[in-house]
């Protein structure tokens, strides 16, 4: 079993690795959010153990950075004496599979890091899914039903908006800020991928997918 541990506590790390180190398992130390990301970039982990409170990047933000960015299925255990019911919601809404708190009996966390490398890599990580429809992240493949859609750049950054927050509504504007940011498109250019999108995604389908909601915005819906 490969591990990377996440602290910036080098004493805790080492003493961590050591301990796994002797069970037979191989060690990586980083000691912020920062340096994991550049790690994980580049190697391949069976589970990752990751501190919260650290410089340059915390851990809450460095996991969701790696399942949305790397799109890093590695399983991935929050080791923190953060112990607050909100800190481990947030740990688990970033993407977390596991939560110890400090201090910890080393026994606990090796039974833990073999029962999350048995059950392997996370299969929801580099996909988004509503309904019948899926975006693959890694390839942006969409398909509805098991049928293949093909979008235009801007129609699949709107799906990936909509489908993140589906069946919420999402208003014009947010729709225009995630899709053209800072530039202001054309007065008619979201209606017209909103059209475009619409008829992509119900062509062959009798039940439409796409609402429009009338003085708010847009929506997936069920």
């Amino acid at each position: 079993m490969k591990v990377l541990i996440v602290d910036d506590s080098h004493n805790l790390a080492e003493t961590i690795a050591d301990y796994l180190e002797l069970e037979g398992m191989v060690i990586d130390c980083a000691y912020h959010g920062e340096a994991a990301i550049n790690l994980v970039s580049e190697n391949s982990y069976d589970v990752i153990i990751m501190d919260i409170m650290m410089p340059k990047i915390d851990g809450i933000t460095a996991v969701r950075k790696l399942r949305e960015e790397l799109y890093c299925n590695t399983p991935i255990l929050f080791l923190t004496a953060k112990d607050s019911l909100d800190d481990k919601v947030a740990a688990f809404k970033a993407g977390g599979d596991d939560y110890l708190l400090k201090p910890f009996a080393m026994e606990e966390l090796s039974l833990r890091l073999h029962a999350l490398s048995n059950r392997g890599p996370r299969q929801d990580i580099g996909t988004l899914s509503f309904a019948d429809i899926n975006i693959n992240t890694q390839t942006n493949i969409v398909t509805r039903a098991g049928q293949s859609i093909k979008l235009s750049r801007t129609q699949l950054k709107i799906l990936k908006v909509l489908i993140k927050r589906a069946p919420g509504v999402v208003s014009r504007q947010d729709v225009c800020d995630a899709v053209w940011g800072d530039e202001s498109p054309p007065s008619d250019a979201l209606r017209s991928h909103i059209y475009g999108l619409r008829t992509a995604l119900d062509k062959g389908f009798e039940q439409s997918r796409l609402e429009t909601i009338h003085g708010q915005g847009y929506r997936l819906k069920a």
